[in-house]
This record gives C-alpha cells, structure tokens and sequence, in this order.
C-alpha cells in the first residue's frame, strides 16, 4: 500500500461510527476479515488469493482497492487495517 492512500488504519474502533450507513469498502472487509477468521487465508495472504473466492465479483472488488492505492501484492491484514474508507470528494 503507497503512502498516500486515502484509508487510514485505525487505533480504536466507536459504536457511534456504525450509526452511518456502511461504506461498500467496509461490508467488504467484514467478509475477509470472517474468511480470515475461518482459517480460509491468512492476514499475510496477498490481496490476490481472494480473487477465486470472489469469483464474477472480482472485477468490481480489485478496482475498488486500485482506487484506494492498494496492489495486489498488499496483504489481506492491511486491507483489514483500515478503519475509515474516506473517498477523495469526502476529502475536500
């Protein structure tokens, strides 16, 4: 992941972030972070061991993580190190 990506890792999680409808980038993450959970991969997996599990969806999926300055060679525990998935426009 390049330094200046726009997704920030977090040091704490808030119950009052969750009141705010779910960025996609987020449910995503929710459904690696199970498959992490399941001993499915392994937070040192790169991002690209997910494209088979995605299947037809990945397309859509590795052009979100492009847009957030990801490669396919980041590992899944960065991708879960991410706490706020702010877009650009939300920037300004």
């Amino acid at each position: 992941m390049t330094t200046q990506s726009t997704a920030v890792p977090s040091l704490t999680n808030s119950a009052a972030d969750k009141s705010v409808t779910d960025h996609p980038m987020v449910k995503f993450q929710r459904k690696v972070r199970s498959l992490v959970d399941t001993k499915a991969i392994q937070p040192s997996d790169s991002l690209w061991k997910i494209a088979f599990i995605f299947g037809d969806k990945w397309t859509h999926w590795k052009s979100e993580l492009e847009s957030f300055d990801f490669t396919m060679q980041d590992s899944l525990g960065d991708l879960l190190a991410v706490d706020c998935w702010e877009e650009e426009e939300d920037l300004v």
